[in-house]
């Protein structure tokens, strides 16, 4: 019998790849042939090539991706060398845009599935299993027959309907990874950096199917599906049902993300997401950039001052985690204008900023007009910017110490305070990041990886390096965001031991007035227990009520703050807390 392996190779564990369970799925004839594999580009590379070999397949399939197509690329060359009379198929949108250059360049390639191939793959298993049909009549693959490459016309788009439900058989594997599901495909816009522009028009699966399947999710409990829908709010009715279904069934504990467009939504849309349960969505929403000249050149349909207006309606209801996305190296897009893209977007406070670079994807409107933006990309997947006619290498390098300052100190979630503090000593955010990140480059500390206390402390250090001023302040301020994350056990050198307090403390959790008062849900929890489960910190200045406005001075005034690690916020896992009352000896100093 001949055996079949569909081959997934994904940029992080946690990922699952939802391409080759749409393969397996709808080509049912023939299960009992194909088997799913997955793997992750960080998985040594022998160790792939030698478990593919092990399993002797006939038939060798990889879903091509740019994070996986270099790595791809080697494993058909070196097993065509070991295993010469086995038939390798690619697909995927890395080699779909240009089958007869991949099939030339390599010679190891037989088939190349072009667009969707849940069709075509079924077709070619026909052909290669029970030997029906020719390749010449399958729509949508670039083949070789003897040393000619043969382009078949393309195949028409599946209807989202008979696309099947690859988990109907269960979530047996996917403790701990991330569950793709996809209730539309293509996108209405034509941004020409992204190749769902090839595509012209969305074809979305009936909602009563959606419902069908988003229950399954919701009847096993799993911790979170993210819609892969390009724009899933592009059409309204669509959009309303789901996210009406979701909320009506809502299971109390799963989450869902989505793929939008801000600026799409309207009250209607604005009124039901503040209705939902906290944690129940998610919100990724790519703005890119807000230099309308940039926007304009890569034909992307996008309103920042509609954008701004949608995004801070939504965060008004405290229950959404949003996530803003901008790319460097866009079409006339410099250093300064990144800049202000950048302090645009940090001003609607998202709960996570990502700073992405230019992908320059075959296939997009952007590798055709390259030349004439000047843009300059890596020859190997992903294809990444190096220099634009507006941005120099420099500036790309300076760009990535930003990035890399954001993403540790601010998507982390674990600086919080401290950074609403600190940039208020800056022009804009931008440049307190980018001042941060030379610190960072001045001193050598991107070479290595560092602890979470390291980090507290090199920002304290970067602090008094930039502001010598009120550094007391600050230290506490970094304690509190320390706490905030949990009960402090490895102390950094400067911050102190609570000691002073230390009798005052224990009466606290002893006294069941205050259980009552502060913890009724630990009520059943012996004093001792709770003191492990929250913690109780006396400051010299109040931080709480610093927070309801941070353009505020902080007031030196002693307050206890209990922070409690049973129940956590759900956007960036701190715990929450509290002021509380606390008798002490007013004497005693910290």
């Amino acid at each position: 019998m001949k055996k079949v392996l569909l081959t997934g190779i994904n940029a992080k564990y946690i990922h699952s790849n939802l391409a080759i369970r749409y393969l397996y799925k709808y080509s049912k004839a023939y299960t009992d042939h194909v088997q799913v594999v997955e793997y992750t580009i960080n998985n040594h590379y022998d160790h792939v090539l030698q478990e593919i070999y092990r399993m002797r397949p006939d038939i060798l399939t990889f879903s091509c991706y740019i994070w996986n197509i270099e790595m791809i690329k080697e494993l058909i060359t070196d097993y065509k060398k070991i295993a010469p009379d086995t038939t390798i198929i690619l697909g995927g949108p890395e080699v779909s845009y240009d089958g007869e250059k991949m099939l030339s360049s390599y010679k190891e390639v037989d088939v190349i599935i072009v667009g969707e191939g849940e069709e075509t793959f079924q077709e070619l298993m026909a052909y290669y299993i029970h030997e029906e049909g020719n390749l010449k009549d399958i729509d949508g693959i670039v083949y070789r027959e003897s040393d000619t490459v043969h382009t078949n016309k393309p195949r028409k788009p599946l209807l989202m309907d008979d696309l099947p439900f690859v988990y109907e058989d269960g979530f047996e594997g996917f403790d701990h990874r991330i569950i793709y599901y996809e209730s539309s495909r293509g996108c209405p816009f034509n941004c020409q950096y992204c190749l769902s522009s090839i595509e012209k028009g969305v074809r979305m699966k009936s909602l009563h199917h959606v419902f069908k399947e988003l229950q399954q999710f919701l009847d096993a409990r799993v911790m979170q599906v993210k819609f892969v829908d390009r724009t899933f709010n592009c059409h309204k009715k669509h959009a309303v049902g789901i996210w009406t279904y979701l909320h009506e069934h809502d299971n109390g504990y799963t989450n869902f993300h989505f793929e939008i467009s801000a600026d799409l939504l309207d009250e209607d849309m604005i009124e039901l997401l503040r209705q939902v349960r906290p944690g129940l969505f998610q919100l990724e929403i790519g703005v890119q950039s807000t230099n309308e000249t940039t926007i304009h050149h890569i034909q992307r349909k996008t309103n920042f001052l509609k954008l701004a207006e949608k995004v801070k309606a939504i965060q008004e209801g405290n229950n959404i985690h949003q996530h803003l996305d901008l790319i460097a190296g866009l079409p006339d897009e410099d250093y300064d204008s990144f800049g202000r893209s950048f302090n645009d977007v940090y001003a609607l406070e998202p709960h996570q900023l990502q700073l992405g670079f230019l992908k320059i994807l075959n296939g997009s409107g952007l590798k055709r007009d390259a030349e004439d933006f000047g843009i300059i990309y890596k020859e190997k997947a992903p294809y990444e910017v190096l220099k634009t006619h507006k941005l120099s290498y420099d500036d790309i390098l300076r760009l990535k110490m930003i990035e890399e300052m954001v993403e540790i100190y601010y998507n982390s979630g674990n600086f919080y305070f401290a950074i609403k503090y600190i940039e208020t000593f800056f022009k804009t955010p931008f440049a307190f990041y980018e001042a941060l990140g030379d610190y960072w480059l001045d001193h050598n500390l991107h070479v290595s990886n560092h602890n979470k206390v390291t980090l507290y402390t090199i920002l304290l250090e970067f602090y008094k390096d930039t502001i010598p001023s009120n550094e007391k302040e600050f230290m506490h301020i970094l304690k509190f965001d320390m706490y905030l994350q949990e009960k402090v056990k490895k102390f950094p050198h400067w911050l102190e031991r609570q000691e002073a307090y230390k009798e005052a403390v224990i009466r606290f959790y002893r006294d069941e007035e205050n259980t009552k008062k502060y913890l009724p849900h630990l009520e059943q929890y012996t004093a001792k227990q709770k003191s492990r489960m929250t913690h109780l910190e006396i400051f010299p200045i109040d931080i709480i009520k610093w927070s309801k406005d941070f353009k505020k001075p902080l007031e030196w005034r002693r307050n206890a703050v209990l922070f409690d690690y049973h129940t956590r916020d759900i956007f960036r896992n701190n715990a929450t807390y509290r002021t509380v009352e606390l008798i002490y000896n007013i004497s005693q100093e910290m």
